[in-house]
């Protein structure tokens, strides 16, 4: 067993609590220059001194436990790729702050995304249309970082969804008739077939209509929507108020994300889609089919598999289009999505396109060593009606290759053979890997190989003189490899 050192932790929990370092050492039966050499990483904690903390303060062991920081490091780089780039700070500096002092890293990180929202906002201000000006923050994106921040998992409200789903006796096959039930006897909401949108509610004549293109599935999941506004109104505000102004368009698109998650929760309760989901070993289309309900709403809840001594496989659900934007990106890993750079064309998500009725696995692994399982597949919807445009994505969900064994998708699969997976980045502006002969577009501040007599297979070699990071980024200062300018076929 590792040494842990858990100095930051126990000094904010020490202050959190109003207690000096000599009335804390006194509670626990220490010389205050052993509780000071604890705090300053000095000495690794014991297990006598970790029962004493967990019986002084209340908490469990796993407070103290040393953190995963893969994620947090990751969103550190992406947010201070600059001063990475420009040496003004290193790897090592990063993973050794997201470790001993997760709290600052995380106002870091924090800190440069308002820093990069405000330069993007300042652009578009200007007149300036590049790359910032393209990826300035929007509301959706502040919604799709207030799940990504939580994990994709809102213990209140999916306990909420739960507890009503067997109030009313929801079971499989009878949901939609249920849920109406409840529309009408308790709201006197009538659900009625017929209208020009997938849904609307008028409540003035409190009439919910839903439209007749939608499956028997899709219309439980509204009218659970529904009853989310209905029931939980209070708490869908004060949810989404902790990261956006009421009365904001963030606010509103937070409720109403909040409100799809809690009609996932009720049409599909947690214990008994985690029951169903383990036994089925995570077979999407198998748990589609059961609970009658469309492969990506199934991909969705399995993404938010995360109570407490109750966990799933924890997932990464994203989906994206063929011109690769990404219109839903969660995470309960530490698979980290960058905001610059798009996403990367070795990822099978887009191979999902080609043979849209099959589920394609992958085994990809990141610049930092980290391998994951993904599976994709593309998923239709059409307005109905000859040369209407419909929506076709790809929907992926993946987990690191440690879970992989609970899936269905790794049978046949060489788990242990690393060099069978495919190496992966988050996008090319932000990818650590030079070498790449599918890289798009060179990486942010790294210098390239300009040479009017040479061509290489990779399409923007970096300078001789750039270095190779830990994890595949160049930076200048030492060997590298030469080659030709830009971009070549």
């Amino acid at each position: 067993m590792g040494k842990t050192f858990a100095g930051a932790r126990l000094r904010r929990l020490r202050e959190d609590r109003g207690l000096s370092q000599a009335a804390l050492a006194r509670l626990l039966d220490l010389s205050p220059s052993y509780l000071n050499q604890l705090e300053h990483d000095a000495r690794p904690l014991t297990v006598p001194v970790l029962l004493r903390l967990t019986e002084a303060f209340g908490v469990d062991a796993g407070y103290f436990a040393p953190p995963d920081t893969a994620r947090l490091t990751a969103e550190l780089r992406d947010s201070l790729g600059e001063e990475l780039l420009a040496g003004r700070l290193t790897p090592g500096d990063l993973d050794d702050l997201a470790t001993r002092l997760p709290a600052v890293a995380r106002v870091l990180a924090d800190l440069g995304r308002g820093r990069r929202a405000a330069a993007e906002q300042l652009a578009v201000l200007t007149g300036d249309r590049g790359p910032a000006a393209d990826t300035a923050r929007t509301p959706h994106e502040l919604v799709r970082e207030f799940f990504y921040r939580r994990r994709n998992y809102l213990h209140e409200l999916d306990l909420a969804a739960e507890e009503l789903a067997a109030e009313i006796g929801l079971r499989r096959g009878g949901v939609r008739e249920a849920l109406a039930e409840r529309l009408a006897a308790g709201h006197q909401v009538r659900p009625v077939v017929g209208g020009e949108h997938l849904h609307a509610y008028d409540p003035d004549s409190r009439v919910l209509r839903l439209s007749d293109r939608l499956r028997p599935g899709q219309q439980a999941f509204r009218m659970a929507t529904q009853l989310a506004y209905l029931e939980h109104d209070a708490l869908l505000g004060e949810l989404a108020a902790e990261d956006s102004a009421p009365g904001s368009t963030a606010w509103s698109l937070t409720r109403i994300g909040l409100a799809n998650y809690f009609a996932a929760a009720l049409v599909l309760p947690y214990r008994v889609f985690h029951a169903e989901a383990e036994a089925a070993r995570y077979d999407i289309e198998h748990l589609a089919d059961h609970f009658g309900l469309g492969y990506e709403t199934v991909c969705h809840r399995l993404s938010t598999l995360q109570r407490p001594r109750l966990r799933g496989v924890p997932f990464s659900f994203v989906r994206v289009d063929r011109a690769g934007n990404v219109s839903k990106r969660q995470s309960a890993t530490d698979f980290h999505f960058s905001r610059t750079g798009g996403t990367c064309p070795l990822w099978n998500v887009y191979e999902a396109f080609a043979a849209p009725g099959r589920v394609h696995v992958q085994v990809a692994a990141m610049p930092d060593g980290r391998r994951y399982l993904w599976t994709a597949r593309a998923v239709s919807r059409s307005p109905g009606g000859w040369g209407r445009p419909g929506k076709t994505f790809a929907v992926g969900l993946g987990c690191e290759l440690r879970h992989a064994s609970r899936l269905v998708y790794s049978a046949g699969l060489d788990l242990a053979d690393e060099a069978a997976a495919t190496p992966i980045g988050l996008g090319c502006k932000a990818c650590e890997r030079p070498a790449c002969p599918q890289r798009a577009a060179p990486a942010v501040g790294l210098p390239l190989a300009v040479d009017e007599h040479t061509s290489t297979f990779v399409p923007y070699p970096v300078r001789v003189g750039a270095a190779v990071r830990p994890g595949g980024a160049a930076q200048p200062g030492g060997a590298g490899r030469s080659g030709g300018a830009g971009p070549r076929g």
